[in-house]
């Protein structure tokens, strides 16, 4: 095996913490709405910006909008807000945080040989927010900062000089717990982008599984359990034995508990975690293979997510699957005309060496509906080229069995930041059955690998065959998970996409029962008396 150095991970990103006022040397950021034409913000006892300024530099306040600040005025940077909406926010943090990380490298370079590399100050930025910013604002605003100057690269050369702290002025108790709660968030989406990015050279099924052991470790309360091929052979996971088995590493499961209070919901959350997909036997094309690296973003997300969960805490149980393989192609690879017993005992026809995902994903759901009977469980994988070209490269895909389960995956995304669109899902209600749903079945097995139909409609029909009825969401961030351009918060490369939303939604799932749990107990004292009458 080779060997190649890559960062430690996770990513070391800007930490964020609040100040009451600026300490003396710190540089000062400020932000401007747009369309604003006149502003004057006191910084250090000096009206800093003037019409005068804005004319000259062209300043409009668009969100992610940076300038300089006037010189001798104390204020380093004068950063756009847009309409103040959260997506402006995060493009805000987002675009300080890359301007900041800019200058630091150009005064590096500048130095003399022999010299420190930059100012220290450099890597230290106090932000002045205007008063009364709500939650959601801070939110989104924290997630740019952390964000948006990250990045990975497998270098020879010495980690130079970043922004390592921002401190946010306020005078506002709460702005502090927000600031610590979308930190969290921030290294979720950090977290999941190191996994994704990382090259498959070096991450295959066994190191991504003693990974999320080593960075779950240190979250309180959260256990990780990791199944090798033996046990996976012993239990029947037909589908992952079959993608791993043309490989020479051969696949991993990976089981993460995290416990709560008795009678807690609990929520599953299933990741796709084939740590490099050549296709197989069905093989891709070689432009754009060498991107397959990103294949397990559904288990990034996953890992990620649960290891959040730990450290916020919330009323919920959470257990995360992780089924690992590398679709290798070998004499041992499996075929197409294939037929593969996935846990639980159902059968797949094979006709697409390269529809991986989903076999790895059905023994893993499986699984949960048999060993854990969750309230909710929600599956999240870069499934199906297909969901790219319905919704491009920004927006997620979702499909739910309940109207329910897409209100809450649509909250979480928006609490969290990130789009999802509701993708018809079949069913018995439904028009879309009448079409497809024969041809989920085959001839040889109990189901087809690939049913006739759109892309990621028949994927998502596939995996449902696993979820045994229980409340269910399939996310398929085939196109969000990886980005050619940054943008906002977004860098190029892996996104994470998805781990925050996993966050959010089962937060919310406790949230929700813990207040309809309540309300029923409000009601049962309001009219006990009565109904004793």
């Amino acid at each position: 095996m080779v060997h190649t150095s890559v960062p430690v991970l996770p990513t070391a990103l800007p930490e964020v913490e609040t100040i009451t006022a600026p300490r003396r040397g710190t540089p000062v950021a400020v932000v401007t709405a747009e369309g604003t034409d006149t502003v004057e913000v006191v910084v250090g006892g000096r009206d800093a910006l003037t019409t005068e300024w804005f004319d000259a530099v062209g300043h409009t306040g668009k969100a992610g909008e940076v300038h300089p600040g006037p010189a001798g005025s104390g204020v380093a940077w004068v950063v756009g807000t847009g309409k103040g909406e959260p997506g402006h926010w995060r493009a805000a943090g987002a675009a300080l945080a890359r301007a900041a990380n800019a200058r630091i490298a150009a005064r590096t370079a500048a130095a003399d040989t022999g010299r420190p590399a930059g100012r220290s100050a450099d890597t230290v930025l106090a932000l002045a927010p205007p008063p009364g910013l709500g939650a959601d604002e801070v939110t989104a605003l924290v997630l740019g900062l952390r964000l948006g100057g990250y990045d990975y690269q497998v270098t020879g050369e010495p980690a130079p000089p970043r922004l390592r702290t921002i401190r946010l002025v306020t005078d506002e108790r709460d702005t502090a717990d927000t600031v610590r709660r979308a930190s969290v968030l921030a290294a979720a989406t950090g977290l999941a982008r190191d996994l994704a990015n990382t090259p498959s050279n070096v991450k295959d099924p066994a190191w991504l599984a003693r990974t999320a052991q080593r960075v779950a470790g240190r979250a309180p309360g959260l256990r990780v359990t990791v199944r090798d091929e033996r046990w996976l052979a012993e239990q029947g996971f037909g589908g992952v034995l079959a993608v791993g088995g043309g490989s020479a590493r051969p696949p991993r499961f990976v089981e993460m508990e995290l416990g709560g209070r008795r009678g807690a919901p609990h929520v599953v959350l299933v990741g796709k975690g084939i740590t490099f997909d050549t296709g197989g036997l069905s093989i891709k094309p070689a432009d754009g293979m060498h991107l397959m690296r990103t294949d397990m973003s559904g288990a990034a997300a996953v890992i990620a997510a649960v290891t959040a969960l730990a450290e916020l805490a919330p009323d919920v149980r959470v257990t995360g699957l992780v089924p690992c393989a590398e679709n290798q192609v070998s004499g041992s690879s499996y075929r197409p005309g294939d037929v593969v017993r996935h846990y639980g005992g159902r059968t797949t026809e094979v006709t697409n060496t390269d529809a991986e995902g989903r076999m790895v994903m059905a023994d893993a759901l499986a699984y949960a509906v048999e060993r854990l009977r969750p309230d909710l469980v929600v599956d999240v994988a870069t499934l199906t080229g297909a969901m790219k070209v319905s919704l491009g490269l920004r927006t997620g895909g979702a499909f739910a069995s309940q109207d329910d389960v897409w209100e809450r995956v649509d909250a979480a995304g928006v609490a969290a930041g990130e789009r999802w669109w509701r993708m018809p899902l079949a069913s018995d209600a439904d028009t879309v059955a009448d079409e497809f749903a024969e041809s989920v079945h085959s001839r040889l097995a109990d189901g087809a690998q690939c049913p006739t139909g759109p892309g990621g409609i028949a994927a998502a029909m596939f995996l449902r065959e696993f979820t045994g009825g229980l409340p269910w969401a399939h996310l398929d961030i085939a196109g969000p998970a990886r980005a050619e351009r940054t943008y906002d918060e977004v860098t190029a490369g892996a996104t994470g996409f998805a781990a925050r939303t996993l966050v959010e939604l089962a937060a919310g799932y406790g949230r929700r029962e813990a207040n309809a749990r309540s309300n029923s107990a409000n009601l049962t004292r309001n009219t006990g008396p009565l109904a004793a009458r």
